[in-house]
């Protein structure tokens, strides 16, 4: 399942990982940042073959969805629905 966290960049470029996102992330692990218009994906430089278009497609719809939050244009429901929803991603 996805998880969402927000986090900001320092006066010298530098992004802070939030510690829930990084558990199998290990210090000097090589890391690949991909731009696509305007979105970000990072992976682990061993992954960065796996999933890459998965994970481009994901990345647009996580973006639409946010801009349909940010217009007001969202659904409330309850956890157990969201998940099922989330599953048809």
């Amino acid at each position: 399942m996805a998880s969402i966290s927000i986090t900001k960049m320092s006066s010298k470029g530098q992004i802070v990982i939030p510690q829930e996102m990084r558990e199998d992330i290990a210090k000097g692990d090589k890391m690949v940042i991909i731009k696509n218009d305007g979105q970000l994906i990072l992976k682990k430089m061993e992954d960065f073959d796996k999933n890459l278009k998965e994970d481009l497609e994901f990345a647009k719809r996580t973006e639409e969805a946010w801009k349909r939050y940010d217009r007001g244009e969202f659904i409330s429901m309850d956890a157990k629905k969201f998940l099922k929803e989330l599953k048809k991603w």
